[in-house]
């Protein structure tokens, strides 16, 4: 009892690294930035290259599925040479293809291979989450997952900066000038960062198992809905504010952006509220919001301030979606979090690549961008049905009433019927992310 009060007293800053945290949100809002940037410039590419509605949302969607598609494997990479040495080597990478996309595209097919290049900015998620939070108790998951995802404010920094500067000094030089954020956050990550504790090494064949996990692939449906339904609208917020309401190339940035930034904002107060309320319960209710949301902005309003408020609930409750799911994550995948949380991102990635593609092929065949707000509602309503089936197996193995973190003396793992990597049939045991450790 003395520890636990202890912990409460010093709060949260004290309980963890803090910088650690901080340089890996850093890490992760660079990357984000990077990652949309094709999306944030395509009024500007698509009048070049003359694109139709659809290759636009094509175009759009590369990077997300590219970005997706890494992230599982970024993950594991992780798991056997440490986060900070992951994300070093990542963000290398993408210095590395920011030169070649500003010395070398210059046609539609170089521009879809550069996307996949920007996807590698893309797979930082799970190893971002994990190594920020990483040095923090359970009590205070939620909130150390929310302020490092926070790091998807980085499209903020995209939709804001890439427009105008495309318009004046060209898109391909966007891609050059990024180059200096980057190399930014690797130098800060590389000195102040420290690897947390949270891990062990295991054969390739039990990190695997989270494939198979139940449990890993409803947090995946709960994030195709948060995630995805946020990077998808981010990457083509540009161009339904461009092509429906005529808005100007360079000025796209002030309307997207307050709608981005809340999202971001609201990541940080998702996990902060999970941590007191319980993750299944808030999700519950977001969901339910989401619904409405996204079936509103289906009307395609003919103001497109009401467009924007409309999208500024939606990525609301999308942002505060995002990090419910990452305060259970944590909680339900202790020593495995980069692993299952690259999973979870990567299928959530995923799925926002669909959406761009959706909003295209809807405006070139049926001539609206309807038919891809209401996916996003038909999503919302299969996620409100799985929590409600999975919310009692949930809340009597390993989380307490509603979702939250039970106490750290008493949290237990859950039984191997829910499946943890690596875990055998038997008793259950002290939790080893609950017990005490020093931190450096």
């Amino acid at each position: 009892m003395k520890e636990r009060a202890s912990l409460v007293d010093k709060g949260f800053w004290s309980s963890g690294h803090w910088p650690t945290l901080l340089t890996a949100l850093l890490y992760f809002d660079f990357c984000f930035a990077v990652w949309v940037l094709n999306g944030a410039m395509a009024p500007f590419i698509s009048q070049d290259f003359g694109l139709t509605p659809a290759e636009k949302g094509f175009m759009v969607s590369v990077p997300v599925f590219a970005g997706a598609l890494m992230r599982f494997p970024l993950g594991v990479l992780a798991q056997y040479i440490g986060r900070k040495w992951a994300a070093q080597l990542e963000m290398g990478t993408i210095c590395a293809a920011l030169v070649v996309g500003y010395y070398f595209v210059d046609s539609y097919k170089g521009v879809l291979a550069m996307g996949v290049m920007l996807g590698i900015a893309g797979a930082s998620f799970g190893v971002a989450l994990s190594l920020g939070s990483g040095w923090y108790p359970p009590r205070y998951k939620g909130l150390a997952m929310g302020i490092a995802g926070a790091g998807n404010s980085g499209a903020v920094l995209a939709v804001l900066f890439a427009p105008p500067l495309a318009a004046q000094y060209g898109w391909k030089t966007v891609y050059g000038l990024s180059i200096i954020p980057m190399a930014l956050a690797m130098l800060l990550l590389g000195l102040f960062a420290k690897e947390p504790l949270d891990q062990e090494k295991k054969p390739l064949g039990d990190y695997l198992k989270v494939l198979v996990d139940r449990d890993a692939w409803i947090f995946n449906l709960l994030y195709m809905l948060t995630f995805g339904g946020y990077i998808g609208l981010t990457s083509f917020l540009p161009t339904l504010f461009h092509d429906h309401y005529g808005i100007p190339k360079a000025e796209i940035g002030r309307y997207s952006a307050v709608i981005i930034v809340m999202a971001s904002i609201l990541r940080i107060g998702g996990g902060w509220l999970a941590d007191r309320l319980g993750g299944i319960r808030l999700l519950r209710w977001l969901s339910v919001a989401i619904v409405v949301c996204t079936a509103a902005a289906a009307a395609l309003p003919s103001n497109p301030w009401v467009m924007v408020a409309i999208l500024v609930l939606c990525f609301s409750a999308m942002g505060a979606g995002n990090g419910a799911v990452f305060q259970l994550v944590p909680l339900r995948f202790p020593l495995t979090t980069a692993v299952a949380g690259s999973l979870i991102g990567e299928v959530g990635a995923l799925a926002g690549g669909f959406l761009p593609n959706a909003m295209g092929l809807g405006k070139q065949y049926m001539g609206s961008f309807t038919p891809g707000f209401l996916s996003g509602t038909l999503l919302a309503v299969c996620v409100l049905i799985s929590l409600k089936l999975v919310m009692k197996s949930w809340t009597t193995t390993w989380v307490g009433e509603g979702g939250v973190a039970l106490p750290e003396r008493r949290h237990r793992e859950p039984l191997d019927r829910a499946g943890l990597p690596g875990e055998t049939r038997g008793p259950r045991r002290e939790h080893p992310a609950c017990e005490p450790r020093s931190i450096p």
